[in-house]
Protein backbone atom coordinates (compact mmCIF):
# COMPACT_ATOMS: atom_id res chain seq x y z
CA UNK A 1 0.00 0.00 0.00
CA UNK A 2 1.90 3.03 -1.27
CA UNK A 3 1.32 6.70 -0.41
CA UNK A 4 -0.94 7.54 -3.39
CA UNK A 5 -3.16 4.54 -2.60
CA UNK A 6 -3.33 5.54 1.07
CA UNK A 7 -4.44 9.03 0.02
CA UNK A 8 -7.16 7.47 -2.16
CA UNK A 9 -8.38 5.39 0.79
CA UNK A 10 -8.40 8.47 3.02
CA UNK A 11 -10.61 10.20 0.43
CA UNK A 12 -13.04 7.28 0.50
CA UNK A 13 -13.15 7.42 4.31
CA UNK A 14 -13.80 11.17 4.23
CA UNK A 15 -17.03 10.66 2.26
CA UNK A 16 -19.15 9.31 5.14
CA UNK A 17 -17.69 11.94 7.46
CA UNK A 18 -18.65 14.66 4.97
CA UNK A 19 -22.17 13.26 4.60
CA UNK A 20 -22.77 13.01 8.34
CA UNK A 21 -21.56 16.56 8.92
CA UNK A 22 -23.47 18.02 5.94
CA UNK A 23 -26.74 16.23 6.64
CA UNK A 24 -26.66 16.54 10.44
CA UNK A 25 -25.56 20.15 10.95
CA UNK A 26 -27.54 23.35 10.43
CA UNK A 27 -26.46 25.40 7.43
CA UNK A 28 -25.42 28.37 9.56
CA UNK A 29 -23.40 26.36 12.07
CA UNK A 30 -19.76 25.44 12.34
CA UNK A 31 -20.75 22.14 10.75
CA UNK A 32 -21.35 23.89 7.44
CA UNK A 33 -17.75 25.05 7.41
CA UNK A 34 -16.58 21.59 8.44
CA UNK A 35 -18.57 20.01 5.59
CA UNK A 36 -16.98 22.47 3.16
CA UNK A 37 -13.49 21.71 4.51
CA UNK A 38 -14.04 17.94 4.39
CA UNK A 39 -15.33 17.99 0.82
CA UNK A 40 -12.66 20.43 -0.40
CA UNK A 41 -9.88 18.41 1.20
CA UNK A 42 -11.22 15.21 -0.33
CA UNK A 43 -11.44 16.91 -3.74
CA UNK A 44 -7.83 18.09 -3.45
CA UNK A 45 -6.68 14.55 -2.65
CA UNK A 46 -8.20 13.48 -5.99
CA UNK A 47 -5.56 15.48 -7.82
CA UNK A 48 -2.83 14.77 -5.29
CA UNK A 49 -2.91 10.97 -5.34
CA UNK A 50 -2.74 10.79 -9.14
CA UNK A 51 0.06 13.36 -9.29
CA UNK A 52 2.10 11.50 -6.66
CA UNK A 53 1.52 8.12 -8.29
CA UNK A 54 2.85 9.43 -11.61
CA UNK A 55 5.73 11.41 -10.08
CA UNK A 56 6.85 8.57 -7.80
CA UNK A 57 6.32 5.87 -10.44
CA UNK A 58 3.83 4.13 -8.15
CA UNK A 59 0.91 3.55 -10.50
CA UNK A 60 -0.85 0.38 -9.39
CA UNK A 61 -3.89 -1.59 -10.52
CA UNK A 62 -5.51 -0.72 -7.19
CA UNK A 63 -4.96 2.98 -7.89
CA UNK A 64 -6.25 2.68 -11.46
CA UNK A 65 -9.45 1.15 -10.12
CA UNK A 66 -9.99 3.02 -6.86
CA UNK A 67 -8.95 6.57 -7.81
CA UNK A 68 -11.74 7.12 -10.36
CA UNK A 69 -14.21 5.23 -8.17
CA UNK A 70 -13.34 7.36 -5.15
CA UNK A 71 -13.89 10.47 -7.29
CA UNK A 72 -17.30 9.20 -8.41
CA UNK A 73 -18.25 8.21 -4.84
CA UNK A 74 -17.31 11.67 -3.56
CA UNK A 75 -19.11 13.70 -6.22
CA UNK A 76 -22.18 11.45 -6.43
CA UNK A 77 -22.55 11.34 -2.63
CA UNK A 78 -22.56 15.13 -2.45
CA UNK A 79 -25.03 15.42 -5.32
CA UNK A 80 -27.43 12.93 -3.72
CA UNK A 81 -27.12 14.74 -0.38
CA UNK A 82 -28.06 17.96 -2.18
CA UNK A 83 -31.25 16.31 -3.46
CA UNK A 84 -32.06 15.27 0.11
CA UNK A 85 -31.68 18.86 1.34
CA UNK A 86 -33.33 20.50 -1.66
CA UNK A 87 -30.14 22.22 -2.84
CA UNK A 88 -30.40 20.59 -6.29
CA UNK A 89 -33.34 19.09 -8.19
CA UNK A 90 -33.42 15.30 -8.46
CA UNK A 91 -33.70 15.32 -12.27
CA UNK A 92 -30.40 17.22 -12.61
CA UNK A 93 -28.59 14.85 -10.29
CA UNK A 94 -30.06 11.83 -12.11
CA UNK A 95 -28.64 13.12 -15.41
CA UNK A 96 -25.19 13.68 -13.90
CA UNK A 97 -25.08 10.34 -12.08
CA UNK A 98 -26.49 8.43 -15.06
CA UNK A 99 -23.56 9.67 -17.11
CA UNK A 100 -21.17 8.22 -14.51
CA UNK A 101 -22.85 4.80 -14.66
CA UNK A 102 -22.85 4.88 -18.45
CA UNK A 103 -19.15 5.75 -18.73
CA UNK A 104 -18.25 3.15 -16.09
CA UNK A 105 -20.12 0.53 -18.13
CA UNK A 106 -18.41 1.67 -21.32
CA UNK A 107 -15.02 1.43 -19.59
CA UNK A 108 -15.85 -2.10 -18.47
CA UNK A 109 -16.81 -3.12 -22.02
CA UNK A 110 -13.59 -1.59 -23.33
CA UNK A 111 -11.54 -3.35 -20.66
CA UNK A 112 -13.05 -6.70 -21.67
CA UNK A 113 -11.75 -5.91 -25.18
CA UNK A 114 -8.29 -5.02 -23.79
CA UNK A 115 -8.86 -1.32 -24.41
CA UNK A 116 -8.38 1.38 -21.80
CA UNK A 117 -10.54 4.49 -22.02
CA UNK A 118 -8.44 7.34 -20.73
CA UNK A 119 -10.13 10.37 -19.20
CA UNK A 120 -10.67 13.06 -21.80
CA UNK A 121 -10.09 16.77 -21.34
CA UNK A 122 -13.86 17.25 -21.45
CA UNK A 123 -14.35 14.66 -18.71
CA UNK A 124 -11.77 16.38 -16.54
CA UNK A 125 -13.55 19.70 -17.10
CA UNK A 126 -16.84 18.04 -16.15
CA UNK A 127 -15.36 16.85 -12.89
CA UNK A 128 -13.88 20.25 -12.10
CA UNK A 129 -17.15 22.08 -12.81
CA UNK A 130 -19.07 19.58 -10.65
CA UNK A 131 -16.61 20.12 -7.80
CA UNK A 132 -16.97 23.89 -8.19
CA UNK A 133 -20.77 23.50 -8.12
CA UNK A 134 -20.59 21.38 -4.97
CA UNK A 135 -18.18 23.74 -3.21
CA UNK A 136 -20.34 26.73 -4.14
CA UNK A 137 -23.44 25.04 -2.70
CA UNK A 138 -21.51 24.22 0.47
CA UNK A 139 -20.41 27.83 1.04
CA UNK A 140 -22.15 28.90 4.25
CA UNK A 141 -22.38 32.52 3.10
CA UNK A 142 -23.61 31.86 -0.44
CA UNK A 143 -27.13 33.01 0.45
CA UNK A 144 -25.86 36.58 0.15
CA UNK A 145 -24.59 35.84 -3.35
CA UNK A 146 -26.93 35.47 -6.30
CA UNK A 147 -28.55 32.04 -6.52
CA UNK A 148 -28.44 32.16 -10.34
CA UNK A 149 -24.81 31.09 -9.93
CA UNK A 150 -26.01 27.68 -8.69
CA UNK A 151 -28.35 27.42 -11.68
CA UNK A 152 -25.58 28.37 -14.12
CA UNK A 153 -23.11 25.89 -12.61
CA UNK A 154 -25.79 23.18 -12.61
CA UNK A 155 -26.58 23.78 -16.29
CA UNK A 156 -22.89 23.70 -17.23
CA UNK A 157 -22.44 20.49 -15.20
CA UNK A 158 -25.40 18.84 -16.94
CA UNK A 159 -24.22 19.98 -20.36
CA UNK A 160 -20.69 18.70 -19.67
CA UNK A 161 -22.12 15.38 -18.47
CA UNK A 162 -24.22 14.91 -21.61
CA UNK A 163 -21.57 16.17 -24.04
CA UNK A 164 -18.82 14.00 -22.58
CA UNK A 165 -21.09 10.95 -22.70
CA UNK A 166 -21.73 11.65 -26.38
CA UNK A 167 -18.00 12.22 -26.96
CA UNK A 168 -17.04 8.92 -25.32
CA UNK A 169 -19.74 7.14 -27.32
CA UNK A 170 -18.66 8.56 -30.68
CA UNK A 171 -14.99 7.90 -30.00
CA UNK A 172 -15.68 4.34 -28.88
CA UNK A 173 -18.32 3.06 -31.28
CA UNK A 174 -16.10 0.05 -31.97
CA UNK A 175 -16.30 -0.95 -28.33
CA UNK A 176 -20.08 -0.73 -28.38
CA UNK A 177 -20.39 -2.78 -31.59
CA UNK A 178 -18.56 -5.82 -30.24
Amino acid sequence: MNLPNKITLIRVLMIPAFLVVYLACPVDAVGAWLALILFSTAAITDALDGYLARKMGQITNFGKLMDPLADKFLVCSALVAFVATGALPAWAVIVMISREFYISGLRQLALEQNTVLAATTGAKFKTVIQIVLIIYILLPFRQIVFEPVVLALMIVSIAASVLTAVDYTVKNLGVLRQ
